[in-house]
């Protein structure tokens, strides 16, 4: 396997991920500011990797695999260590509404590619601006500068809840015909 800079841009995030959480937890005045720090990095480095793996036609099977779970896992992460630090139903219901949305889209895009269908549940323009405000409404939360940002925050991620519930609706009625296909015939 040939490793190239988008996909070490991708194993950078991955490796990312306890630092953190390490940092999330810190007993010092700054650990909010260097979490979202982190999260923010890596946030990036999920932009640039999948641009430059486009731009310089370097794209790879393990590039395009490693991408979504750095990706699911970082914001996963994310979501879990704000929902323990809220201990809140306000925030655990949008967090649970993000991840079961992935959870979802992540097995309809697996059986859809084992049937041959994978371009039918490709991500849509919806996708981009939820996971733009989930991550602002993330690095808010995780950051808690002051009671604005919070607010702020909060809002960016009903916001992202609204359009996962939406993106994974479209993503199901796209795929609707082939999820549904021995039903109907029936």
């Amino acid at each position: 396997m040939k490793l190239n800079f988008p996909t070490f841009l991708t194993l950078f995030r991955v490796v990312l991920i306890p630092f953190f959480i390490i940092a999330f937890y810190l007993p010092v005045t700054w650990s909010p500011f260097a979490a979202t720090a982190i999260f923010f990095i890596a946030s990036i480095t999920d932009w640039f990797d999948g641009y430059l793996a486009r731009k310089w036609k370097q794209t790879t099977r393990f590039g395009a695999f490693l991408d979504p779970v750095a990706d699911k896992v970082i914001v996963a992460a994310a979501l879990v260590l704000v929902v323990e630090y809220y201990h809140a139903f306000w925030i655990t219901i949008p967090a649970i509404i993000m991840i079961s949305r992935e959870i979802i889209i992540s097995a309809l895009r697996e059986w859809m590619a084992e049937i041959g269908s994978r371009t039918t549940v490709a991500v849509s323009w919806i996708g981009k601006v939820k996971t733009t405000a989930q991550m602002l409404a993330l690095g808010g939360l995780l950051w808690r500068y002051n009671q604005a940002m919070e607010i702020l925050a909060i809002i960016l991620l009903y916001v992202a809840a609204i359009l996962t519930i939406w993106s994974m609706l479209q993503y199901l009625k796209a795929a609707k015909s082939h999820l549904l296909d021995d039903i109907e015939t029936k």
